[in-house]
Order: structure tokens, then C-alpha cells, then sequence
């Protein structure tokens, strides 16, 4: 029997082989939680397959204990976890990781109890008066008990503060014999003490309709749907279809999967869903990396339990332990956040249509801005495709407007007199404005003025983010930080300029500009506490911050009706940089950031800064042309052979001796071309873009063909074949999101 084993912090999760006794055999399957010997302690791992050892050259350990009367983790995510790690190169240990979070499977975290108290008997008058001379206090606690209805239990800690009386009195009370205190399971609720107001389905109009037809369809005859690919614009409530179609499921006793990118998992996105179901018994978890450890593990045995039928969360989510799946929603499916950037590099959107197969279920995929491989899918019969291309209530889509950067003259050049002026109208009618750059901090380099340095990051080949508010030169690579220098540290000459703009840079210039206004930063740095980010747009949504200032985070999932003027300080940060995917993600950020403008009733304007006004995606983008843009794009996609055309895989070899991350680069690539599979180009080695990251140099090679997983079987077994220095470390990526 296999079993990957819970190893001390830091080392990550192994497999070992173990015997199993025979007066276990029968409780042990692929999935069960089993407690083995490991050196000289006892250890927690899953149990991966079950294999006849007999004829085995070495004496195997017996398993010490089984967990529980079931297997955790149910044979559909089994099957999904070896799937993850075939495809993506993969240990298995790695994928069976994701299906079981680090809060359950290493069994630290526990049950969260608390003490409750009850009324066991209430004394006659002859009974009262006795104890009120005999324990004054705890007649009082227990006149105080009587008072609160203490025939349930109730909250020892609560009730005391509630009440003024100790919980030494209470316990005493409970020793006494008047009452009972024990502990009882308590649910740790990422969302306690929030009230959700109820709310009713809406009417749809004709393209929502639509939608949501074409959706129980494939929810009713789930064998042979095909995925739904919904190409709604900003604003054409696709929120609305997916709860509605969430009711059908829940009507036929089954449950739903909701998937939205990080950055977009905002309170706004959970109360929409809680609040349309808090009346029904069908439970809404939610899991996504801001929670707790013991709210993830809490969440986690909810839905495996079957006392949550509704689940929204991150990528991770993709692997939740839902049973009788009906739906998977995947929100912003073109998003890149739905790509995991560590062993193993998964695509959440990917393995929500894997698993939907599986199931069987149905499963939509949403997006104003669709990714270019799902829109080649259904463009060629493999996805189902709906559009909505009107927003709701006959809203207008925002007007944008292209402001040419280069007649300002200069590059630093922060806010032009359009937009300034734009600003300030909002302010005079108290309207509200979403400023955004996707760029943190205050200058993005610090450099001398007699000698040219720059001041870079020791471990990594970027120039240093000044931050301001700190004094402190930062590294947004590894986190490396020093205090900021008052003159160049090669010439000592004092003449140190800041270059480029930051967040924090672009909220100093507004806080000068527009005194009066009530002006908040969102980003990394400032949304750093764990409820930051819920109480920001809560005080945005109800009118107490006039202009928000933010990076990515603000781009998605915000619906705030009072928003008419959205401002894009720098549309060119994305794409000039050495990646075939970076025209598509400007046009994709661009139309998204828009898109928070004109939701309610009055008219969006939206003002685009750029230093290349002509380029295709920001023209597309200005005219909200998905079409025009994807049919450009995928025109020079395929002439060149790039996904959707090809499958890539990008292979990363990092060590921190230089010369030996090349020598091992060159000698992979070398290995690769041996047997190479019909199709398939395998490129020679180069630096990454990211030449040097965290003090480990960088170099990469990169195939492309006709399947992902002819490329995976091959790099596999090339690199089984062949052994790396210990200190050279390979990263597989299949289908990769990023060439950095």
C-alpha cells in the first residue's frame, strides 16, 4: 500500500510504502486517512493505491491505524488527483494535496468546542432560600440562568458577559449540582454575525433567458452536455442566470460549484448567493486562501458532509468535496489567477470541465471577455455558446475615451487635464470614481542622476518599488527591502531621481489635487488585514469614499451603481512585455476595469491613458469589440502556431550557480529532441525573461504541439531518464499562463 505522509513543516508531503495487517484490510481503501510509523513517531497520510506487496525485496512497516469508517477523500477526486498529476508532471503527493487542504489532512487543527451551560433542576422556595444562604453567588447565577431560558444550552462565556456573573460562579453552580456545563462543537463561520437580507429571483430579459435555458438543458441530460461557454457583456446579469439556474439544481436535490477568482471573491459576490438562499436549508460554504485554518477545515467538513450544497470559492474549490454535483459555475473564466503558479500548475477552469465530464454535470463558463481558447471552443463545436450582449435594464455600455499620453510631453506625466477635470465634475454632482493602475507602491525605480545606477534587488534581476510611506526600497520577487538611500550607493552623489509610477504615488497626487475628497487606496500593501478588503467596499458601497484608488483587485466583481467614471492611469503596463498572451490581457483588463462603470442609471465614462493609442487591443477595447479582437488574434495565433492552435509546455530550471542552471538547461534541451513525438518543436534554452528570482538563476525551455499530454508523457520520461545535481531544480508547466 502506498501512502503520501504528512512530513514535518517545511518538507512538504511524501509517499512511502507500508504493509497493511490483515484485521485492517477490510477498512482500507485509495482515500483512507490512516496513521503510520515514521522514523520513531506515529504520522497521518492518505492512503494513494492499494497493490499486492508479496515478493517485495524489503520488510514493509504495518500501518499503526485507520481513520474513520469511509475513505476522506470520495474515488471521483481520487481519480481527479491522478489525472492532476499525470498531466501536469506531477507528483502524486503534490495533487493529492490540493484534493485534501493542509488543514484537514495534517489533523493539527482540531474541533472548535465551547463550554454551554443548562438548567438541570430549579429549586422550591424552601430550596432557594437555602442556597441564597449558603452560596449567595450562585443563586444569583442561577436566578441569572433561569432568566435567559437556560432549559437549552447556552453559551458559559456569553451568558457570563451578558449577565456580570463569573464563569467560576456558573461552574460552580454546575458542580453543585443546579446545572450542566459541557462542551459542545462550534461552527467557526467566516461570515458570523452578518445578516443577509433575502432576496427574490428577477425577471430575466430575452438574452438572460436564453442562457439559463440553454443551462438546464445541459443540467437535465448531463451525459452529453457540452460546456456552456456565456459571453455576456459587463452588466448583463450573469450573476442573475447563475443563481437561477443554482434553484434548478438545488430543486432536483443536487449541488453547485461556484468558482470566481481571487480577487474577485468580494463580500458583494457571497452575499448575492447567501442572501438569495439564506431561507433554504441548503448551506453556502465558502473556501478561498483569506480564511483561517480552522474556518478552511470547518468549510471543508460542511461540504463533505453534505450540510453545504452551495460552494463559491478560488481555484482550490475546483477540488471541494461536493457529492450529486449538478452545476459548476467557473466566473471570469479567462482570469489567470485560475492558474496555480506551484506544483502542482493546475488550471482550475481546465479541471472544472474535466471534472463536470466526470461527474457527469453540467458546467458554464462566464466572461465579458472570454479566454481565446474557450472562445476557438465553441467556435468550432466543442462548447455550447450563448451571448448576452446587453446589459440590464436597457443600461448603456461606459464610453471610453483614448487619451494620447504623448502630447503631455514627458513620460511622468500622472493625470491629464480630461481626466482631472472629469474628477472633479464627479466630485460637484457626488458621484463616484475607480481610478486604477496595476502597479503598487509610490515609483517603480530609484535611480542616480551622475551615474545612471539603479538600484536593484540583490536577489533578483528587477529594480527596487519605492515605497514612500515606509522609506523603504522593496523587491516584489522575493520581498527582499532595504530603507531607501539619500544619495547613490556606487557614486555618493545625492542627485537620486524616482522614476515611474506606483498606487501610492498616484493616491499622494489625488489627496493633493482634490483635498476634500474621500480618497482610499486598495491594494497589497494597504488591504493587508484579513477583513480590509470587506470593510473598503463596504464604506465604497454606501457613499462614505468618493474615489478609489486601486491594482487588480479593484477590476472585477464590483457592481456599484453610484460608479460613472472609471480612470485607467497607464493601459500599456501589460503589454509590452515578452509574452504572445499580452495583447489579449490588456484588451481583457481594459474591458473589465471599464466595466465597473454606468451599472446604475446614469451613463459610465471611462478614460483611457495610453502612450500607444493605436494599438489593437485598447482600439478593440474602445468600441467593446470581443469578436473584432479575438478574430484578429486568433488569426496571428495560428499563423505562428501558438495555443489555442498548439498545446506549450514550459520547463524551468533554476539553481544558484549560474553556470550549472545552464549546463542543465542545455543538456535537457538536448535530451528532449531525442524521440521526439510526431509534432512536437522542443526550442533551445535561453535565460527566462525573469532571469534571476529570489537568488536562483533562471533558464527555460519551451515545446509546443499537438497535445498536452503527448507533451507531458514526453517530458516525463525524458527527465526520469535523466538526473539533476541537487541543487538544480525543474518546474514542469503544461499549458502555461505566463512565460516569466
Amino acid at each position: 500500500m502506498r501512502v503520501a505522509v504528512v512530513l514535518p513543516e517545511r518538507a512538504g508531503d511524501r509517499s512511502l510504502d507500508y504493509a497493511v495487517p490483515v484485521a485492517l484490510r477490510e477498512r482500507v481503501a485509495p482515500g483512507s486517512r490512516v496513521r503510520v510509523p515514521l522514523r520513531s513517531r506515529l504520522t497521518l497520510g492518505t492512503v494513494i493505491e492499494v497493490f499486492d506487496a508479496e515478493g517485495s525485496a524489503h520488510a514493509l512497516k504495518d500501518i499503526a491505524e485507520v481513520l474513520g469508517d469511509a475513505p476522506l477523500i470520495r474515488p471521483r477526486l481520487m481519480e481527479i488527483a491522478r489525472w492532476v498529476a499525470d498531466y501536469y508532471c506531477s507528483p502524486i503527493e503534490a495533487a493529492m494535496a490540493c484534493v485534501l487542504p493542509q488543514a484537514v489532512r495534517s489533523g493539527e487543527v482540531a474541533e472548535k468546542s465551547v463550554a454551554h451551560i443548562r438548567l438541570v433542576r430549579v429549586p422550591d422556595d424552601e430550596g432557594w432560600q437555602k442556597l441564597e444562604r449558603r452560596a449567595p453567588r450562585q443563586a444569583g447565577a442561577l436566578h441569572a440562568l433561569a432568566g435567559e431560558g437556560g432549559s437549552a444550552p447556552l453559551p458559559l462565556a456569553q451568558l457570563s458577559e451578558k449577565t456580570g456573573v463569573s464563569v467560576a460562579v456558573f461552574r460552580g453552580l454546575a458542580r453543585s449540582g443546579w446545572a450542566e456545563v459541557r462542551s459542545l462543537a462550534v461552527r467557526r463561520d467566516p461570515h458570523q454575525g452578518e445578516h443577509f437580507i433575502p432576496t427574490q429571483d428577477l425577471t430575466l430579459n430575452e438574452h438572460q433567458q436564453e442562457a439559463l435555458e440553454t443551462i438546464r438543458a445541459a443540467i437535465m441530460t448531463p451525459e452529453n452536455a457540452k460546456p456552456v461557454l456565456v459571453h455576456g457583456v459587463t452588466g448583463s446579469g450573469k450573476t442573475e442566470v447563475y443563481l437561477q439556474a443554482i434553484r434548478t439544481v438545488l430543486g432536483l436535490g443536487k449541488s453547485a460549484l461556484v468558482l470566481v477568482p481571487e480577487i474577485s471573491l468580494t463580500p458583494q459576490t457571497v452575499e448575492r448567493f447567501k442572501a438569495r438562499f439564506s431561507s433554504e436549508e441548503v448551506g453556502v460554504a465558502i473556501l478561498h486562501s483569506h480564511l483561517s485554518q480552522g474556518e478552511r477545515r470547518d468549510e471543508w467538513f460542511r461540504i463533505h458532509s453534505g450540510r453545504a450544497r452551495i460552494v463559491i470559492g478560488a481555484r482550490s474549490a475546483v477540488f471541494a468535496p461536493l457529492d450529486s454535483l449538478g452545476v459548476i459555475i467557473v466566473d471570469e473564466e479567462h482570469e489567470t489567477s485560475y492558474k496555480q503558479e506551484e506544483t502542482p500548475r493546475y488550471n482550475a477552469r481546465d479541471l472544472a470541465v474535466l471534472r463536470a465530464r466526470l461527474e457527469p454535470c453540467a458546467v458554464v463558463l462566464g466572461s465579458a471577455t472570454p479566454s481565446l481558447e474557450s472562445w476557438h471552443h465553441a467556435q468550432t463545436g466543442k462548447y455550447r455558446l450563448v451571448t448576452m450582449p446587453l446589459r440590464v435594464d436597457d443600461r448603456k455600455m461606459p464610453l471610453l475615451r483614448v487619451l494620447d499620453m504623448r502630447r503631455l510631453g514627458g513620460r511622468e506625466a500622472l493625470l491629464a487635464p480630461a481626466l482631472a477635470a472629469a474628477i472633479t465634475e464627479r466630485l460637484a454632482k457626488r458621484e463616484q470614481t475607480i481610478l486604477f493602475l496595476n502597479r503598487r507602491g509610490f515609483s517603480t525605480s530609484m535611480q542616480c542622476l551622475a551615474c545612471g545606477n539603479v538600484c536593484q534587488c540583490p536577489n533578483c534581476s528587477v529594480a527596487l518599488t519605492y515605497h514612500r510611506d515606509a522609506a523603504v526600497l522593496s523587491c516584489h520577487i522575493c520581498g527582499f527591502s532595504r530603507v531607501a538611500p539619500k544619495s547613490c550607493p556606487e557614486c555618493s552623489d545625492g542627485g537620486i531621481r524616482f522614476s515611474g509610477v506606483g498606487t501610492q504615488k498616484v493616491e499622494d497626487t489625488m489627496r493633493k489635487l482634490f483635498p476634500t475628497a474621500r480618497i482610499v487606496r486598495m491594494d497589497a500593501d494597504s488591504m493587508s488585514r484579513k477583513n480590509a478588503y470587506r470593510e473598503t467596499l463596504g464604506a465604497f458601497r454606501v457613499g462614505e469614499i468618493d474615489i478609489l484608488i486601486g491594482t487588480q483587485m479593484i477590476a472585477k466583481g464590483l457592481d456599484f451603481p453610484s460608479v460613472t467614471l472609471v480612470g485607467i492611469i497607464n493601459a500599456d503596463l501589460g503589454l509590452h512585455v515578452p509574452d504572445f498572451r499580452a495583447g489579449e490581457r490588456t484588451f481583457q483588463l481594459l474591458t473589465q476595469v471599464s466595466g465597473r462603470a454606468g451599472r446604475g442609471d446614469i451613463e459610465g465614462e471611462v478614460f483611457v491613458q495610453t502612450w500607444t493609442p493605436f494599438s489593437p487591443s485598447i482600439q478593440f477595447a474602445r468600441h467593446h469589440d470581443f469578436e473584432g479582437f479575438a478574430e484578429q488574434e486568433l488569426e496571428f495565433r495560428s499563423n505562428f502556431g501558438f495555443p489555442p492552435y498548439r498545446r506549450m509546455a514550459l520547463i524551468t530550471l533554476r539553481s544558484s550557480s549560474l553556470e550549472r542552471a545552464e549546463f542543465c538547461a542545455e543538456t535537457l534541451a538536448r535530451k528532449l529532441l531525442v524521440g521526439l513525438p510526431e509534432g512536437v518543436v522542443c526550442g533551445e534554452s535561453a535565460p527566462a525573461p525573469l532571469a534571476r528570482a529570489k537568488s536562483y538563476y533562471r533558464f527555460q525551455v519551451a515545446l509546443r504541439g499537438p497535445s498536452g499530454r503527448a507533451l507531458a508523457r514526453h517530458i516525463r520520461a525524458t527527465l526520469d531518464a535523466l538526473p539533476m545535481p541537487e541543487d538544480v531544480f525543474v518546474a514542469v508547466d503544461i499549458d502555461p499562463f505566463g512565460l516569466l
